[in-house]
């Protein structure tokens, strides 16, 4: 099996080198290999190798900038899986495409399902919602796993940054009015493994044999970014790790106090019941997988 791999330096990138690794070859590309924003640079690269698989992490994920940039975030979030979507088609391949809980506007009271209707309040939520739709639009084979709160050892996120700053500080503020469900990115690599692996069985290899479509894929269980943050900061207290802020000084604040360029959605959790019954999975808790990170890193 040939697998055409994005963002190999990403944080779900990084993770999913390891475990598609078993699957087969793995052609792991990032930026310096491949432009996403340049359609005839895509479409070389999928002709050339003529995967058999495609797994797409690859994004524009900086999510305040893309509010000035958004032609670059639409090139990349949206214009790019169309053109990775249109390839595999093509090739009769699977295209496994990422996306994320900012397709929704967060107004919702509980999690979020597939059949919901979403409502992006920024570019970036606006560009992932089309780069979704362009891969459900052009490809046959696809499976997208909207996802949410990523954490991993490789890479830039919530956790580290935490991390650093109660290291640094006498008192931080974190916003306390906003769920989700922080997810280990090694999750989700396994995750996809198991999903290709499934999908080349023999025995469903034609298109109405496997379950395509669109899957919510998070850890389980949910909290806010200021109950995540503390719990990250104790884990390292615990582990004898520097820490200079006290417990009482790591303060809620309002989501209105922490004025960003980009709307946030205040209410991230995704319902990833239809990814467990269709494949009886077990997701393990959003502590969990922390955890692993921050044995990892400490």
């Amino acid at each position: 099996m040939r697998i055409l791999l994005t963002g190999k330096e990403g944080q779900v990138g990084f993770e999913l080198r390891r475990a598609l690794a078993l699957l087969g070859e793995v052609h792991a590309i990032d930026v310096a290999d491949c432009d996403l924003g340049n359609e005839a640079a895509i479409r070389r690269m999928v002709q050339g190798l003529r995967p058999d698989v495609i797994v797409n992490p690859a994004a524009y994920t900086a999510v305040d900038k893309a509010e000035s940039e958004p032609a670059l975030a639409a090139n990349i979030n949206a214009h790019a899986p169309g053109i990775l979507a249109l390839e595999a088609e093509r090739l009769g391949a699977m295209l496994v495409h990422f996306s994320t809980d900012y397709v929704f506007d967060g107004k919702k009271n509980g999690a979020y399902n597939e059949t919901d209707t979403p409502n992006p309040k920024s570019v970036y939520g606006v560009t992932k919602l089309a780069g979704e739709h362009a891969v459900q639009r052009l490809c046959t084979r696809h499976v997208i796993l909207r996802t949410s709160w990523v954490v991993g050892a490789h890479g830039n996120n919530f956790a580290k940054t935490m991390l650093r700053l109660a290291a640094e500080r006498d008192e931080l503020n974190v916003v306390s009015d906003q769920c989700g469900t922080p997810t280990s990115a090694a999750l989700l690599a396994d995750l996809t493994a198991h999903l290709v692996r499934q999908a080349s069985q023999p025995t469903r290899m034609e298109t109405g044999r496997f379950p395509y479509g669109l899957y919510h894929a998070t850890a389980s269980g949910s909290t806010n970014w200021h109950a995540y943050a503390s719990y990250v900061i104790e884990r390292a207290r615990a582990a004898g790790q520097p820490v200079r802020v006290a417990p009482d000084a790591i303060k809620p604040i309002a989501t209105e106090a922490y004025p960003t360029p980009a709307r946030r959605p205040a209410n991230s959790q995704l319902d990833t019941t239809k990814l467990r019954e269709t494949f009886g999975l077990h997701l393990p808790s959003w502590q969990a997988g922390v955890d692993h990170i921050l044995d990892q890193l400490f």
